[in-house]
C-alpha cells in the first residue's frame, strides 16, 4: 500500500473559503446533534480557514503557487492565528475586518483529534460557534467589499 497521495489529491490547492464553509456547516450539524467534541474541532478549523481566506484576500498573507502561506507565522492553527489576525487588522488599518480581541480559541487544540472528547464542555462549543459566526460575517463583509 502506498502512502503517496493520488495525483488527483496532490493537485488540489487550498481553498480557504470553501474549507471554511464546509467545516462551518458540518460543525453546526454536529453541534445540533450534541456531537460536541467534533463540532468544537470543526469550528476551530472553520475559523482558521476563514481568517486565512480574509488574510489572503486583503494581501496580509501571501501564499505560494501551491496555496500554502509563505510565512511560517501564518501557518498556525486558530488558537495562535486569532491573535495574529487581530494584530494584522489593527496594524494594517483593517479595523473594518476586526474581531473580538479576546481569543475565544485560546484553549482549542488540533491535538484534540486524538482525545476522547470528554473534556469538551457545552459552553466551549457555544463560544467557538459564536466566534466562527463572527468569522463568517467578516468573510461576508470581504465578499461585499469585492475582496473575495
Amino acid at each position: 500500500m502506498t502512502t503517496e497521495p493520488s495525483p488527483a489529491c496532490a493537485a488540489q490547492l487550498p481553498d480557504f473559503v470553501i474549507a471554511h464553509r464546509r467545516h462551518w456547516d458540518d460543525g453546526n450539524l454536529l453541534c445540533d446533534h450534541a456531537r460536541l467534541a467534533n463540532a468544537a474541532y470543526l469550528f476551530g478549523f472553520s475559523s482558521e480557514c476563514g481568517l486565512k481566506a480574509v488574510m489572503q484576500a486583503l494581501g496580509w498573507m501571501p501564499v505560494g503557487a501551491e496555496g500554502v502561506p509563505r510565512k511560517l507565522e501564518h501557518r498556525q492553527h486558530i488558537q495562535k492565528l486569532w491573535p495574529l489576525y487581530g494584530d494584522l487588522a489593527r496594524n494594517r488599518e483593517g479595523a473594518r475586518y476586526g474581531l473580538c480581541p479576546d481569543n475565544p480559541f485560546c484553549d482549542w487544540s488540533h491535538h484534540d483529534r486524538y482525545a476522547n472528547g470528554q473534556h469538551v464542555e457545552r459552553e466551549d462549543v457555544r463560544r467557538y460557534r459564536k466566534a466562527t459566526a463572527a468569522v463568517a460575517r467578516v468573510l461576508d463583509l470581504a465578499r461585499v467589499d469585492g475582496k473575495l
